[in-house]
């Protein structure tokens, strides 16, 4: 299903004013089971769990993407990345010499929100184009703190191990990744094991100081973590479980709970709706260092369930009604959620691939959500309608195996069998004939425009 352009209920008006205001807070290869509230044993996450256990929890919410950019895309303006090349099957994802990033003529969230009176501001891993005309500041955010790419990106030759053996012992000076206050670099290989705290002390102090403020706000914390390499401050260093891969999600718990905290304090926590969410799954080849799918299978960069299906929660006293939550959603849902819960219109002049979200958090309406498709690079994998879902192509991530086009796709019912283990597509024909069709009238219903993803700064100007 194609969701247009109209707002899909009214009854939102009635939950929330224009002056709701939203903390959308995104991980980087954070897998579906990394979260105590999700199942994991041994991380401890007990703010994220509260606001599991006081807001809603979505067991079936997807990325957009199975990695960084195409993800980020997705979630900052609603439509699938395949219809405004924030997309490649060459060149996955933006790099230190890539010469574009998302259009300008694509509207995110932030431009949508800032033109009906909110401010807005952006923290952290932004992945959608490092150069001035491709920042958070040229896609509507009034100020970014952060690292415009991946803090693995920007490799120093010469410094530290070679290879994997580099990313599992870290030194932050082993990369040049650039630290950024709007358009300018502040310092060049920056202290990592600091990132999720600045980020946080950002975070704190914008929410502190629009709190005075009479117009409403949109706060965008995108963590470098726990994308490889991982650190984590003194705080939490040697302090879980689960290892440094648990000390580093358990201080993301901590900011989560800092950023209620200080919702609460400035008196703004029934005003404000929060969404917790990551952009893809584990990075799996780093074992100890890569994440947890759950019950799920595989990880980042595959479209098996583990790459795309994300832990989620929403949280907002008085708006998000209390419950657990096993329908279909998706980050491409939170712009249109966000529109309408401000009371603010979609654009007319572009179709969108999510729709609002708002009458399932009031807890008044089912999804509106119905279908997924799956994207590996700019090629469509798998399509899921319902419980079932249908692959037309496999691959499992970052250990060498080619994709594996398969003649008669391969059907998983994700009720029964949310681990994708049992291939029920000669039970099925009808199932399969129904799905084979739907991803032939979406692919067929527009043009993939030129990759943004694939264009390179000339050598000698980056």
């Amino acid at each position: 299903m194609i969701f247009r352009t109209a707002l899909a209920f009214l009854a939102a008006a009635t939950m929330a004013t224009a002056k709701t205001n939203f903390v959308l807070i995104f991980c980087d290869d954070l897998g579906y089971g990394d979260l105590s509230c999700f199942g994991h044993p041994t991380i401890h996450t007990p703010h994220l769990d509260r606001l599991a256990n006081e807001g809603q929890k979505w067991t079936s919410f997807y990325a957009a993407a199975s990695v960084c950019t195409p993800s980020r895309a997705g979630l900052m303006t609603g439509r699938l990345p395949i219809r405004n090349g924030m997309c490649s099957s060459k060149r996955r994802v933006l790099f230190p010499d890539s010469a574009k990033g998302l259009p300008k003529s694509e509207i995110t969230v932030a431009e949508a929100l800032k033109g009906a009176g909110y401010a807005t501001a952006m923290v952290g891993k932004w992945h959608l184009g490092h150069l001035p005309d491709y920042l958070p500041t040229a896609n509507g955010f009034e100020s970014y703190y952060g690292v415009p790419y991946s803090n693995d990106m920007d490799r120093i030759a010469g410094k530290g191990p070679k290879g994997r053996e580099g990313l599992m012992k870290p030194k932050s000076e082993y990369w040049n990744v650039p630290l950024m206050h709007n358009t300018e670099i502040l310092e060049r290989s920056p202290n990592q094991a600091y990132l999720t705290r600045n980020y946080t002390n950002q975070a704190v102090a914008y929410i502190e100081a629009q709190a005075k403020s009479e117009k409403p706000f949109f706060l965008y914390l995108a963590h470098s973590m726990p994308h490889v390499p991982i650190f984590a401050s003194g705080a939490f260093s040697g302090t879980s479980h689960a290892g440094r891969y648990g000390d580093v999600i358990e201080e993301i718990d901590w900011s989560v709970g800092q950023v209620v905290k200080t919702l609460q304090a400035q008196g703004i926590d029934e005003e404000t709706v929060v969404v917790f969410t990551s952009d893809n799954g584990p990075w799996l080849p780093f074992k100890t260092h890569g994440g947890s799918a759950g019950h799920l299978r595989d990880g980042k960069g595959s479209t098996w369930e583990g790459g795309m299906r994300e832990p989620t929660v929403f949280w907002g006293p008085g708006i998000v009604e209390t419950g657990i939550v096993h329908e279909m959603g998706s980050a491409l849902d939170i712009f249109a959620t966000f529109l309408d819960l401000a009371g603010v219109a979609l654009p007319e002049d572009r179709i969108y691939d999510g729709a609002s979200l708002a009458p399932v958090l009031a807890g008044r309406g089912h999804s509106p959500r119905q279908e997924m498709f799956y994207y590996h690079g700019s090629e469509l994998y798998a399509v899921r309608k319902g419980e079932y879902k249908l692959h037309f192509t496999t691959k499992t991530e970052y250990i060498g195996q080619k994709p594996m086009k398969h003649e008669s796709p391969v059907l998983y019912h994700l009720g029964e069998d949310p681990g994708e283990k049992f291939d029920v597509a000669k039970e099925n024909p009808k199932v399969v004939e129904a799905l084979v069709q739907l991803a032939e009238t979406h692919k067929g219903s527009f043009t993939p425009p030129e990759s943004h993803l694939e264009a390179r700064i000339p050598r000698g100007e980056n």
